[in-house]
């Protein structure tokens, strides 16, 4: 297939997946918002609670971590902290993973991250939110949550595996003829 006809026809299922997110949203503005606990986690300066990881917002990012031995995970951050500026200027931003807060603190200087972390080991904050496999290991992925006076309500969420859209650097490699060719995340 030629070169133009290949890029038309990638453009027509870019529109087609951009259709798809049209009605992905439309669907969740519809969805009825699950309530959850105030947990409390693990931070720098001492236990902090779900709500007060909200700031001054109401809305909160918190990304499911793995913790400092999963390279998507890290790949997955080192992303997140290229984009913090811009995702904190519409809502709270937090990581949440396994690892106590000085190894966190310390794998996150390492990797020039700027966004704030939190432990949620010894909670059940995980595994009730969804990112605990059944064998008991952690699972990555993304919680949105919502204030609602003193409600904490959790409004989605989402899985991250090799391929998201969370990560721009699946989608540029889709833009190599032969993809990721075997490529897995590595501690570049």
């Amino acid at each position: 297939m030629s070169y133009r006809d290949t890029t038309e026809r990638l453009a027509g299922y870019r529109r087609e997946i951009a259709a798809l997110r049209d009605k992905m949203r439309a669907l969740q503005e519809r969805v009825e918002p699950e309530e959850v606990p105030d947990y409390t986690f693990a931070g720098a300066d001492g236990p902090v609670r779900l709500s007060q990881l909200f700031g001054g917002r109401d809305t909160l990012f918190v990304i499911h971590n793995m913790g400092k031995g999963c390279p998507n995970c890290t790949m997955w951050a080192d992303g997140f902290n290229g984009v913090l500026a811009h995702l904190e200027n519409r809502a709270a931003f937090v990581v949440t993973s396994p690892d106590d807060p000085a190894t966190q603190a310390e794998f996150a200087a390492s990797r020039g991250w700027r966004f704030r972390m939190v432990s949620h080991a010894g909670t059940s904050f995980a595994a009730e939110m969804g990112y605990r496999d059944a064998g008991g290991g952690w699972l990555p992925g993304v919680s949105v949550f919502k204030k609602a006076g003193n409600r904490i309500l959790r409004v989605s969420d989402a899985g991250f595996e090799p391929g998201v859209d969370f990560c721009a650097v699946w989608h540029l490699f889709d833009l190599i003829p032969e993809g990721t060719a075997g490529w897995g995340a590595s501690f570049a």
